[in-house]
């Protein structure tokens, strides 16, 4: 892969022939990279990236033929490239988008939707920045369709032990804390996120708070796909409402989330922290003071150092940290931090994930109550 010295070569695929032509210039200005083809639909695209054996990819969603779904999809799965996608920021721009990061595409640049003119100067340094990320990352063929069903027979019981804790669970008193897991995620993390969290029962006895680095544009639309492959709630989190257990909280792109001490979410819309908003530091910082043992950090996929100073408060509170491994990352900057910092307890693959989150949340509640023993407390 280029990235190192040599030139990067560039894909453009657009349907407008002018937003080919701002692209290319874009691209071509820059001394690092060159545009080797472009293509006007999904199956040039295809065509293209057989042929020209492109570094990156620019990949526009609607065009006619063959959409950009859909040939990313095909790229992945028989010639994979990295994948950028260039989409609006509408709401269909945006469920495209996601399916495109969900099929394997890397990342992706927001086209503005105010100016006529699509004034793509104004996310010239984005762009540039994120093919240059691109161009390092390894790709596999590994792009399907999210055939995620939570629970195929209709029984709420998947993925965990029936009956086990969750009955022990409901009769807690409910000044009790309970589990709170902050997920964090930036590049690759849409994709990874569905491999983990729709795969929880919808009885999961733990509040999950998940902090993906992405535009406020996006995360409405990525908690509604999100809600759809769940079994546990789904909902974009909202100014100071009570945490609750069995829910996932999308953190809105446009804010950061905290825990307060009596337990609600706080939305602010502030400075950026350490270059982020959401910042996932912000977030786990709050949960390990709130949750203290009880908290229990996820650190996904992603550039940057984001959630290491995170993951090193919910150790120091008391709490559990796991990373995924460098091996199912697709940028493996954010785990690679946390792991630094030596607060991280479990590196796992992204298909254990689940198993080690579940199993930290059923050693927190403890074992069952035996049959007949509901009054003695548990040690």
């Amino acid at each position: 892969m280029s990235g190192n010295g040599t030139q990067i070569r560039v894909l453009v695929v657009d349907d407008s022939a002018f937003m080919r032509k701002v692209l290319g210039s874009i691209i071509g200005a820059d001394p690092q990279m060159t545009v080797v083809g472009t293509a006007a639909d999904g199956r040039e695209a295809v065509t293209q990236a057989e042929t020209l054996h492109p570094d990156v990819i620019t990949m526009d969603i609607n065009m006619p033929v063959m959409d950009g779904l859909e040939a990313t999809e095909h790229i992945m799965t028989r010639n994979p490239r990295p994948i950028v996608v260039v989409s609006s920021e509408s709401r269909q721009g945006a469920t495209g988008t996601l399916r495109a990061l969900e099929l394997g595409a890397v990342d992706f640049v927001a086209k503005p939707s105010a100016a006529v003119d699509l004034d793509m100067g104004s996310v010239r340094e984005d762009l540039l920045r994120k093919i240059r990320m691109a161009a390092k990352v390894r790709v596999v063929r590994t792009a399907t369709r999210s055939k995620v069903t939570a629970d195929p027979a209709g029984t709420g019981k998947t993925m965990i032990q029936p009956g086990a804790a969750y009955p022990l669970f409901a009769a807690r008193k409910a000044a009790d804390k309970f589990p709170v897991v902050v997920v964090a995620a930036s590049t690759g993390g849409p994709a990874t996120v569905m491999q983990i969290l729709p795969r929880l029962s919808k009885e999961f006895p733990a509040a999950i708070l998940l902090v993906q680095h992405m535009p406020a544009a996006f995360t409405s639309q990525y908690g509604q796909q999100l809600a759809e492959r769940a079994a546990m709630r789904v909902k974009e989190a909202q100014h100071n409402e009570n945490l609750l257990p069995g829910t996932i909280y999308v953190c809105p792109g446009s804010h950061h989330l905290r825990v307060s001490p009596e337990g609600r979410i706080l939305l602010d819309d502030g400075p950026r922290v350490s270059g982020y908003r959401p910042c996932a530091d912000v977030t786990m910082q709050s949960v390990a003071a709130f949750a203290g043992p009880m908290g229990v950090g996820v650190v996904l996929t992603g550039m940057g150092g984001d959630a290491a100073q995170g993951a090193r408060a919910i150790k120091a509170a008391g709490g559990f940290v796991i990373a995924q491994d460098e091996s199912t990352s697709t940028i493996f900057g954010m785990p690679a931090e946390a792991i630094k910092t030596g607060a991280v307890d479990k590196v796992l693959p992204v298909d254990a994930i689940r198993g080690g989150l579940e199993k930290r949340v059923l050693e927190l509640l403890g074992p069952p109550v035996p049959t007949g023993a509901g009054s003695r407390s548990r040690a």
